[in-house]
């Protein structure tokens, strides 16, 4: 009896500890599937952060594209020519087609859950033509969305004149000016895209600059609006 009995405690405490391992397991899902489902908490956030008085209800896709296009709605006319996998989903880029005479870039930013994909921000420009200038490259900025983890804030935009081969967007630190190195990736004949990550501590103003394959400032451009957009030129030399 003295050897039963440890034997069949032991197996209890077994099958006690499975039994409790699996409710947490379930409770875990659970409110996972509260938290993203449509129009769960993470999509309350969403709306509040966005100003909105009603809850969006962002649905789930079994790909970052799908979960994009039913976020969407409707099939458009954008092409996806780029995607960046970062922390927590991926950033597609996208242009639209049809369009020969503006500049245009979309990015949608998807995130990882358990259930599949889901829209989690994303924003565009299009700018057209001007016969006063001729672009060397676009820009625009996405900020940071408070209390929801995004990999912003963000800069992006076309390079549109193959002088620039590098550029760089500078902002205040706590002590000295903080350089980030843009990622520029080329996405079709003669086209390429920049785009840089900045740091959750980076503040307005932000200073773009564009670069030769000397190593000279050829363009350059001071951003005071977190969500700006616009074109720079070439400077005079």
């Amino acid at each position: 009896m003295d050897i039963v009995i440890p034997k069949m405690r032991s197996k209890r405490i077994i099958r006690i500890t499975a039994i409790l391992i699996l409710l947490l397991l379930i409770s875990c899902i659970a409110f996972v599937y509260v938290n993203d489902r449509p129009g769960g908490l993470a999509d309350r956030r969403m709306s509040k952060t966005m100003g909105m008085s009603e809850t969006m209800h962002i649905p789930i896709g079994k790909t970052a594209e799908e979960a994009i296009q039913k976020f969407r709605g409707k099939v458009d006319s954008f092409h996806i020519i780029h995607q960046e996998p970062v922390d927590g989903g991926i950033i597609l880029f996208k242009q639209k087609t049809g369009q020969e005479n503006n500049s245009n870039l979309q990015m949608e930013y998807a995130r990882k859950i358990i259930f599949g994909w889901k829209w989690a921000w994303g924003g565009g420009y299009s700018i057209g033509e001007s016969s006063q200038f001729t672009s060397a490259m676009d820009y625009m900025s996405i900020p940071e969305l408070s209390h929801i983890s995004t990999p912003f804030p963000m800069l992006f935009g076309h390079i549109l004149d193959p002088a620039i081969q590098r550029v760089t967007v500078e902002f205040e630190g706590n002590e000295k000016p903080v350089l980030a190195e843009a990622k520029l990736v080329e996405v079709g004949l003669e086209s390429i895209i920049w785009f840089v990550t900045l740091p959750s501590s980076a503040t307005i103003p932000y200073e773009i600059k564009g670069f030769n394959d000397k190593g000279e400032l050829v363009t350059h451009k001071q951003m005071d609006d977190p969500n700006g957009m616009g074109s720079m030129v070439l400077e005079e030399r």
